[in-house]
């Protein structure tokens, strides 16, 4: 007789549920992204183009600010996951928070609609993007054989999503407008909560509920200091203390302070061993490369995308390309890659460069990307061709995937016993760590300086390359299993 559960499996030898999930996160994908890819021209347009007006080097670092905050919100909807919700209550609620944002940017008008919406979409996004990807490995629990398949699916969804969202939006954003592309936004994520709302029934049961849910006091204290911290917020707001400009750089001071609390906690517990001390110390010199990284990539969405916008000739026989298909190319190509560079680190097997020399190729490959835009920069620049365009973005996705699938796997291979989550915490706080400080970066950018600008990133990933390559004979002699 079959068993129940292999009944369920008809994805790829995978649960439903695996359907459900990935599902989930490619509709989540495909709305965030499908924003992404056309904000920052939102942000800097004239009025009279749609957009908001606001100054491009604002713009920028509002990018960054709000790119830092969706990854600052998985640890919050982490912690709603475990405390208040559980997973499978945590992901729902995130995705409809994800969807009121869209319709926030779609139907209010100017700088209202763009707070509400993108505070709404970071808070939601950072929900989904902690607790979906928790259920998947739930779903595997005793099965580890299974896992990585299964994450490999999920991740195609997510890239999935990630290609189809700029594409629909960067077209719609083009020939309706902007409002149009961010209600195909809103339409996409409604579409992911019906299919999990349709699938929710085949979850694990132990994901239903917070595992370690508040007492009456904790609810009453958290609860306090949630409406202080907003009212400050707030406060902060209507005395103009808190502006655009201002954001970025607050929220990359606010990082680093969480951040040093962080290692100083674990290097100081009296639950970390030994050994497990010098896998944090390892861990610190991976973090601030991963920060590096990350204040690179988020240029993608920021510096990238304009001079897409206003420098690339973006002509293809009397039809110009859409500003949006920047992402979803960039998209495309981690898809087709993702599978070569598989496929090349399995032959070479144990000739394989380690997983920090992984980490020092990936930031020569993103440091050569902003070389790449050397020749078409300057007072007397010409437009840059669509094929040298697409040149940099493989040198780029190359180094994307030289890293991305990396990172994390180390931060739980260098965790103390203790502190497993809170390392992975800790890994992503190297995302909104260095997305906060590329916002920053991104904001100093003027035509003017550009080549300065574009050449002193690539010097910024270079020296963060060649540090790093120093340090992999300590790490690697400290840490050998993991590094």
């Amino acid at each position: 007789m079959t068993s129940k559960h292999s009944q369920q499996r008809s994805f790829f030898g995978h649960s439903r549920a695996l359907i459900t999930l990935s599902s989930m996160e490619l509709w989540e994908r495909f709305s965030f992204y499908g924003t992404q890819g056309i904000l920052l021209i939102y942000l800097y347009r004239s009025i009279t183009e749609g957009g908001l007006g606001i100054p491009q080097s604002t713009a920028l670092g509002l990018l960054g600010a709000y790119g830092s905050a969706v990854y600052l919100s998985t640890i919050l909807g982490a912690w709603f996951a475990d405390r208040v919700l559980g997973n499978e209550r945590t992901v729902f609620y995130s995705g409809v928070i994800v969807m009121l944002g869209h319709i926030s940017l779609a139907v209010l008008p100017s700088v209202a609609g763009l707070a509400a919406g993108l505070t709404l979409v970071a808070v939601g996004s950072g929900g989904v993007k902690s607790s979906c990807g928790a259920i998947v490995g739930a779903l595997y629990k005793h099965d580890h054989g299974r896992r990585d398949s299964a994450f490999s699916l999920f991740y195609l969804a997510v890239n999935v999503g990630g290609m189809a969202g700029p594409a629909i939006t960067g077209l719609l954003q083009q020939q309706a407008g902007f409002h149009y592309a961010f209600g195909a936004a809103a339409v996409g994520m409604a579409l992911g909560l019906i299919v999990y709302s349709r699938g929710r029934k085949r979850l694990p049961d132990s994901e239903r509920h917070a595992p370690s849910p508040l007492s009456s006091r904790e609810k009453r204290v958290f609860s306090l200091s949630a409406i202080v911290v907003i009212a400050v917020i707030a406060l902060l707001l209507a005395t103009g203390t808190l502006t655009a400009s201002r954001l970025g750089p607050l929220l990359f001071v606010v990082i680093a302070i969480v951040v040093l609390a962080y290692f100083v906690v674990m290097l100081t517990s009296k639950k970390v061993s030994t050994d497990e001390r010098k896998h944090v110390v390892v861990f610190i010199p991976i973090f601030l490369a991963s920060a590096v990284f990350w204040a690179l990539y988020v240029q993608s969405f920021g510096v990238f995308i304009a001079f897409f916008d206003q420098r690339v000739d973006r002509a293809l026989f009397g039809w110009e390309m859409p500003v949006g298909w920047y992402n979803s190319m960039e998209s495309l190509m981690a898809i087709v890659l993702a599978g070569s560079f598989a496929a090349l680190w399995a032959r070479l097997g144990d000739r394989q460069p380690s997983s920090a020399a992984k980490f020092v190729i990936a930031l020569l490959l993103i440091a050569a990307s902003f070389i790449a835009y050397y020749p078409y920069l300057g007072q007397n620049h010409q437009q840059m061709p669509l094929i040298a365009q697409l040149i940099q973005l493989f040198v780029f996705t190359c180094a994307e995937i030289c890293l991305a699938p990396i990172g994390m796997s180390l931060a739980i291979k260098l965790a103390p016993e203790a502190f497993k989550s809170q390392m992975l915490a800790i890994f992503y706080l190297s995302l909104a760590f260095g997305i906060a400080g590329g916002g920053v970066l991104g904001s100093h950018y003027s035509e003017q300086q550009e080549v300065v600008w574009f050449l002193g990133m690539a010097a910024f990933g270079a020296l963060a390359a060649i540090l790093l390559w120093c340090a992999v004979p300590w790490i690697r002699r400290v840490a050998p299993q993991a590094c």
